[in-house]
């Protein structure tokens, strides 16, 4: 996630350079054209254009606030497995109590596993958005953790565990699934109550659902229509401006209609890049550092000082 206030110029012109040399070439073309040979009247009337750029600022607009909305509900998302996290390691620390003194030992066994094992589910949750692979994308275009697959899991799983765990379609959705095990089986020892029980069971179901909401979010991309027609128009609304000013303002024209294109370019480039938050791009939610978290909250409720270290800020990029 981005969260230096200025963004650096570099990376910029690596997203636009492509756009905003056409608009200059264009530019340059149709001001040469029309002062070389005037008789091609080259020249077209402002109200030709406006209601073309009152439009596709609308329609802009729209595309990025429906984009913005998919991102804000993927951070809600984990937030809320942020909260449900802690209040799992608080529920399985304090409801889950031996029945006699030589159970002591055992119980303590089986809240420090399925302790670990969230934090396992929480970092392999977080591949399973990303792919268990680096995103393959060119470095100097996307600012993105180098290392994406689920030996982040390791430290938190038995070996028996994780060599399930690994050859699983959907790893987190397992872990899940062995965490309500353990459940029966610590009811079945009289350790849980029944109310106990099914209110551990209840916050299980809530990873369940934050771990939907998260697969649809991904499995469903932003209506393509919206993404092909802004391209359009915007490639449409630059290659027309050119012919709008350049009787009025001859060679001014060009940096008028570079400046003007080139804002209605990063428009549509906003709404692109944050459509999809769980791409492990720069502008994506930052689940490194939500999983990271939530893995020291955990480790220091249950009394384990070796705690993660964070990511260092790169670029002003939040992983």
């Amino acid at each position: 996630m981005l969260v230096q206030r200025n963004l650096k110029w570099s990376v910029i012109a690596h997203y636009t350079w492509q756009g905003v040399l056409y608009y200059l070439l264009l530019s340059v073309a149709v001001y040469l054209l029309h002062d070389y040979f005037e008789a091609l009247h080259l020249h077209l009337p402002f109200s030709t254009l406006t209601a073309l750029s009152t439009a596709l600022a609308i329609f802009l607009g729209f595309k990025n606030s429906n984009a913005y909305e998919r991102w804000w509900e993927a951070r809600q998302i984990w937030g809320q497995l942020v909260n449900s996290s802690r209040a799992w390691g608080r529920e399985v620390i304090t409801m889950i109590v031996p029945t006699n003194h030589e159970d002591t030992e055992e119980v303590k066994q089986l809240q420090r596993r399925m302790v670990y094992r969230h934090m396992g589910f929480v970092h392999a949750l977080r591949v399973f958005l990303r792919h268990p692979k680096p995103y393959n994308e060119t470095k100097q275009e996307e600012i993105i953790e180098e290392t994406n697959d689920y030996t982040d899991t390791v430290s938190f799983l038995s070996p028996n565990e994780f060599k399930a765990f690994s050859g699983k379609n959907n790893p987190p959705n397992y872990l899940l699934n062995l965490q309500g095990d353990d459940l029966r089986f610590a009811f079945e020892r009289g350790w849980l109550s029944d109310f106990r029980f099914v209110q551990l069971e209840q916050t299980l179901v809530e990873f369940n659902n934050i771990q939907g909401r998260c697969e649809r979010i991904k499995n469903t991309p932003f209506p393509r229509q919206y993404s092909y027609f802004s391209r359009v128009f915007v490639f449409i609304h630059a290659s027309l401006l050119p012919f709008v000013f350049v009787d009025e303002i001859g060679w001014a024209s060009i940096p008028v209609s570079v400046i003007i294109s080139f804002v209605f370019l990063c428009l549509d480039l906003v709404g692109e890049r944050m459509e999809d938050p769980f791409e492990n791009r720069l502008e994506d939610v930052p689940l490194t550092a939500l999983s990271l978290s939530i893995e020291t909250n955990l480790k220091e409720h249950w009394g384990d000082t070796n705690f993660p270290a964070p990511k260092n800020l790169e670029k002003g990029v939040v992983l």
